[in-house]
């Protein structure tokens, strides 16, 4: 994920930071409470989730990417240098290598349940920028998490301009 202060999940950091990362602090836990069992109209309808999507600059056609991605930073309690699928997995996994690969097949609403489960199962801590950035962008993101789950780096993608 890029440094940089304006990519989406800098943007999504920033915004959990604000909304929802002081746990100490009634607005944060208040919201974070009606995002995790909102139903996703009742998640639009937040004034802080249309200003996420103000900054990120989505719109109706990206509803379904926001909802997901709200609702899951609102599973997170805590930031960890450390990417969730780093958390969840390694040498010792936290999730159970055919967990993890139902996981990655997961789509629509079971996907959000397995996720939700992942926090969970990482104790509700990882990398909020990688996360928002990896959910904005989930197909891309499903092969960087298998190799992160296993402890290895993924090929960087100026490995391939070498080859050619």
């Amino acid at each position: 994920m890029s440094d940089d202060p304006k990519s989406p999940g800098a943007i999504a950091r920033g915004w959990w930071r604000a909304n929802l990362g002081a746990r100490e602090s009634a607005a944060a836990r208040a919201l974070a409470a009606r995002l995790r069992r909102a139903a996703p109209m009742a998640a639009l309808c937040e004034p802080a989730v249309m200003e996420l999507a103000r900054a990120l600059h989505m719109g109706p056609g990206r509803a379904d990417s926001l909802v997901r991605l709200v609702c899951l930073l609102a599973e997170v309690r805590e930031e960890d240098a450390a990417t969730l699928a780093r958390r969840l997995g390694g040498s010792d996994p936290t999730m159970s290598p055919l967990r993890f690969q139902r996981l990655m097949r997961a789509e629509g609403d079971e996907l959000i349940t397995l996720l939700r489960r992942a926090v969970g199962m990482a104790d509700r801590r990882c990398n909020v920028a990688a996360l928002a950035q990896d959910l904005l962008y989930w197909e891309e993101a499903r092969p960087r998490w298998c190799f992160h789950y296993f402890g290895a780096d993924a090929p960087r993608d100026d490995l391939k301009e070498s080859v050619k």
